[in-house]
């Protein structure tokens, strides 16, 4: 399934940063940046509980948020791209490299 991943990290603390950064690259690991702070993921569900499991114990839920849109396996036909950066084929441009 496709789960489209959003976060916002604060800053107040200083362990902010450090907190944006693994979030990014747990993100990465199962999928690609189309925005700064935006993953879409592409992943079974198994490793989807694993993903999740690891975005919770990265993230601080009393200053963070982390929001999941899934859009199941259908999302070529949800998903449009307009402007300036090139929009990715998951499986196409990434996955096949």
């Amino acid at each position: 399934m496709m789960v489209l991943i959003t976060y916002d990290v604060s800053f107040e603390d200083g362990a902010g940063e450090k907190r944006l950064r693994h979030i990014a690259k747990i993100c990465l690991d199962y999928g690609v940046r189309v925005q700064y702070s935006v993953f879409e993921c592409e992943v079974s569900p198994d490793q989807w509980v694993v993903l999740q499991d690891k975005l919770f114990n990265a993230y601080d839920p009393s200053v963070d948020s982390l929001r999941f849109y899934k859009l199941g396996k259908n999302w070529r036909n949800r998903v449009e791209h307009h402007g300036a950066k090139k929009a990715l084929d998951i499986f196409k441009d990434v996955l096949l490299i």
